[in-house]
């Protein structure tokens, strides 16, 4: 039986924290693991509550005002849930960083922000800022749930207090600001949008309009909270509808997790399935086992166009009961066996990799989003799913297409504003209240589907035009490249950087071969789209070395100069 609370009942995002701890006390809300006593636990409702009012009485306790800043730099837990809940029902603005961001980005974060107080995780985050200690305002308070040592940083644990004094609730403006988001910073620094308690919860209610969430559903939640399709979707949704979240550890446990919490739904970035898909390929070792998958793959999409009202009944259709026992099966099992819904967002999915989960019998529907929009703007339904759209826009979404194929979209989620920067929001932002997302797109049968990126598309030195996104997905589904970048813009033809897999670095493949291996994943793109020239990179692209964006997007710009002498090399080679 659905429980959902609504935004009016909520009125503010602690209230909805509240609301649910009134209506379901000794219901399990959350699932992590204890890493002390190696092993999984719950905690209730009331349990989560009695820790959110310890936290509040220790920032009450600080001289922070209503409206101060407070960031979180801490990997998924529920004390990063209890954190934000004290803070929020106090008025704070929360700052969400990721765990593992470059300590330079993180500075300037905490000072455009004028962040008052910072909760660290431990030890870990705060070597990453050891280089930038001296750059933080010395009246910013620096808090840790785990004991740091140290005399700046302040254990939590010791300024908690039992009993706890009776939690307030001294925000009740849904249009208040709630957090400033910043975003990954693909070229230049990042923004910090501007969303308020009305902003996400308005975004959480559609999306329980599109998807019906229950009581007895479970979360695995491994995206990390500072990126907002989580927050919003994987933290505030779940709360609304009284669904249970488990934390998963780590990604590197992430395939463990999933045997162990055996979840409902999952909310994922598309690489998690490339790479799903990818070790699928890797251990067809035989041409029966690959023919099996392939069949099973044909039939249950067949199945699935028909129960879409897409497509005839067939007599294929009779194999399905047994292609789900010997093939469909025993791949969802190694998701855990129950999922019933997985939402895809944050980048395209590429269609083979989503017709292939679809066709096991997976309900994955990708949608679409940003950080600004709070983040989710469309998504594919169970009943109306096609995998190459991001689906039709939620109630209350307008949409339209504008100059150069742009999706322009306008909604109760549209950001307030991107902090201390005017200018930006109003490039982005129109005066009509249409956000205009960067994206090109095609409006069909009532459903967005997205063809590109208006600033990502190379010019050739021909003034043909190429989406390197697309191409790069349809490489990545060959599990020897573990990443890919295609280049070329002003150049008289593409080239391609590829990180192999780390099974693939030892072998040995000639340039000849590679591009072979390419030419047959970009084969459906136009002739002009040839890539002629490829560079092997050894080492792969990463956060840490300030190649991949929290959000694990290309920082295209910053490739581009780490490797501009080799790259300049290869095209003169061509000449």
């Amino acid at each position: 039986m659905s429980d959902v609370i609504s935004p009016a009942v909520a009125q503010v995002l602690p209230g909805l924290f509240w609301e649910r701890v009134r209506r379901s006390p000794g219901a399990v809300a959350y699932t992590f693991f204890d890493k002390p006593g190696n092993r999984w636990l719950d905690l209730t409702w009331a349990q989560m509550a009695e820790q959110v009012s310890q936290w509040q009485q220790a920032l009450r306790s600080t001289s922070l005002q209503k409206g101060d800043r407070v960031a979180v730099m801490a990997n998924n837990s529920p004390q990063w849930l209890v954190f934000e809940q004290a803070a929020l029902a106090l008025g704070l603005v929360v700052v969400p960083l990721f765990s593992n961001d470059r300590a330079e980005n993180v500075a300037y974060v905490l000072d455009d922000s004028n962040t008052r107080l910072l909760l660290i995780e431990g030890l870990e985050q705060w070597r990453e800022l050891a280089s930038v200690a001296a750059d933080l305002d010395d009246d910013m308070l620096i808090w840790s749930m785990n004991d740091c040592g140290g005399q700046r940083i302040h254990y939590v644990k010791k300024m908690l207090r039992e009993p706890a004094e009776a939690a307030e609730l001294c925000i009740d403006d849904p249009d208040a600001l709630a957090t400033i988001v910043y975003t990954s910073g693909t070229t230049g620094r990042p923004k910090g949008v501007m969303l308020s308690h009305h902003n996400i919860l308005w975004n959480a209610y559609v999306g329980l309009s599109a998807v019906e969430v229950f009581p007895d559903d479970i979360f695995l939640s491994f995206l990390p909270l500072s990126h907002t399709l989580e927050r919003s979707i994987g933290y505030y949704l779940p709360m609304m509808a009284g669904a249970r979240v488990a934390y998963a550890r780590s990604i590197l446990h992430l395939a463990e997790d999933l045997q162990t919490i055996r979840p409902t739904v999952l909310i994922s970035v598309p690489r998690i399935y490339e790479r799903t898909f990818a070790r699928i390929q890797e251990q067809l070792h035989s041409p029966i086992k690959r023919r099996l998958l392939e069949l099973a793959v044909d039939v249950g999409w067949l199945r699935f166009l028909h129960q879409q009202g897409r497509a005839e009944w067939h007599l294929k259709l009779l194999l399905w009961p047994l292609l789900e026992r010997l093939v469909a099966d025993k791949i969802m099992a190694k998701l855990g066996g129950r999922l019933r819904i997985a939402i895809c967002g944050g980048a395209p999915m590429p269609v083979d990799v989503g017709k292939t989960f679809i066709g096991l019998g997976l309900n994955l529907l990708q949608g679409f989003g940003m950080t600004e929009l709070s983040p989710v703007a469309a998504v594919n339904l169970i009943e109306n799913n096609d995998p190459a759209s991001v689906g039709p826009a939620l109630p209350d979404v307008e949409v339209r297409i504008g100059a150069n194929d742009e999706l322009q979209v306008r909604s109760p989620g549209v950001m307030k504003g991107y902090w201390n920067n005017d200018k930006a929001f109003a490039e982005t932002v129109d005066a009509d209240g249409w956000l205009h997302t960067g994206d090109k797109a095609r409006l069909e049968d009532g459903r967005i589907y997205i063809t590109g990126r208006i600033k990502d598309v190379l010019v050739l030195a021909n003034g043909e035009k190429v989406s390197p996104a697309d191409m790069e997905m349809a490489i990545c589904i060959q599990p020897m490249f573990e990443q890919v970048m295609v280049i070329g813009d002003s150049r008289p033809c593409l080239a391609v950087l590829v990180v192999l897999n780390k099974d693939e670095k030892n072998s040995q493949h000639s340039n000849d071969a590679l591009l072979a291996k390419i030419a047959e994943c970009v084969r459906s793109f136009p002739g002009y789209a040839k890539i002629r020239s490829i560079l092997i990179v050894d080492e792969p692209w990463t956060i840490e070395n300030d190649m991949l964006t929290p959000t694990l997007k290309l920082k295209r710009k910053n490739i581009l100069s780490r490797y501009e002498k080799e790259i300049e090399a290869i095209y003169t080679r061509r000449k």
